[in-house]
């Protein structure tokens, strides 16, 4: 297993990639300053609290099938991880979650205000990154910040009448988690000046690893018994947020599951409840249909990669399939 989570990874490119993510998480942390010390605080809370890196990964993976070491490559990869730490900080704020990344969330402490702004901080910081880097990557960053704002209104207002809520569930996660890793899947290959075909097919891959990740996110928070996911398990159960798993439960037709059914039609707020119902789920057909449900997304993602040329960078962004589903072993 590599340093980044990700298995069988060429030595050579290994190190290139803790080279080039040194880099990352130096300008991530100088860029995010502030002359104000409270902003200062508040917007290193998350970046302190560290992470997968997942979306500047992609951006210095695919920017192998260009010129790596082109000047907009670190900029692109440090701009996606500021944009997904501002979205978090407002997803905080929408779920009232109480943990991010194994830390008090940033709404806990400071209150929801404090949170909304930091994130719009967070924002602005990555605008003008990406503002150096010329109109198309400031256009794709419009465009995927436009999709995560419509995936977090569709996922509060629910599915239309009518409309099955799992696939109504499913394009939400495209585009409030999709969308950004896709987005950095394609700056890797913009910056550093890739063929066009490839930039396409990355931009593919990088929107179904983004759905498989949230995916296993989700089967983690049933059945994890530790804080694996960054988030306390059950957080979605006590929210009243539907995810794959549950969703599948609703779609039972089995007179059996119908109190466990009610039971998840509703944010769930008492603990011995909510251990309970953790503790069906864990023994519920539903949570194995889920896990085959990813790994069909994964294996979509890693067919997408069928024209990229054979070499390590491709072959790392197989194994990053391979990773997805290891997370749920």
């Amino acid at each position: 297993m590599s340093s980044f989570g990700i298995p069988n990874v060429a030595p050579a490119l290994e190190a290139t990639l803790i080279e080039k993510m040194a880099g990352v998480e130096s300008l991530l942390r100088s860029h995010t300053r502030s002359e104000y010390p409270f902003v200062d605080e508040t917007a290193h809370h998350l970046v302190a609290a560290g992470g997968k890196r997942l979306r500047p990964l992609l951006v210095l993976l695919t920017s192998q099938f260009g010129d790596p070491m082109a000047s907009g490559v670190i900029p692109a990869a440090v701009a996606c991880e500021i944009t997904h730490l501002a979205t978090l900080y407002h997803d905080d704020v929408m779920d009232e979650a109480p943990l991010r990344r194994g830390v008090e969330s940033a709404n806990i402490r400071w209150g929801n205000t404090i949170a909304i702004l930091t994130g719009d901080f967070l924002f602005a910081k990555s605008s003008d990154l990406l503002a150096d880097l010329g109109p198309a990557a400031v256009r794709l960053q419009a465009r995927t910040f436009e999709r995560l704002v419509i995936g977090q209104i569709m996922e509060t207002q629910g599915p239309n009448p009518g409309q099955d809520p799992l696939e109504h569930y499913l394009k939400v996660v495209a585009d409030k988690t999709g969308s950004l890793i896709a987005a950095s899947a394609r700056y890797g290959t913009m910056v550093s000046g890739a063929p066009a075909h490839i930039m396409e097919t990355v931009t593919v891959f990088g929107e179904k690893i983004g759905v498989a990740f949230q995916l296993a996110d989700d089967v983690i928070d049933i059945a994890s018994e530790s804080n694996q996911s960054g988030k306390t398990p059950g957080t979605d159960l006590r929210e009243g947020v539907p995810t794959l798993v549950t969703l599948n439960v609703m779609k039972s037709t089995n007179s059996a599951d119908r109190e466990l059914q009610h039971l998840l039609s509703a944010p769930i707020d008492d603990e011995s409840v909510v251990a309970e119902v953790l503790a069906q789920l864990r023994n519920h057909d539903a949570l194995g249909q889920s896990r085959e449900q990813l790994h069909q997304i994964a294996k979509e993602a890693r067919q997408a990669l069928g024209p990229l040329p054979i070499c390590d960078a491709t072959g790392a962004l197989m194994s990053l399939c391979d990773a997805v589903i290891d997370r749920t072993a």
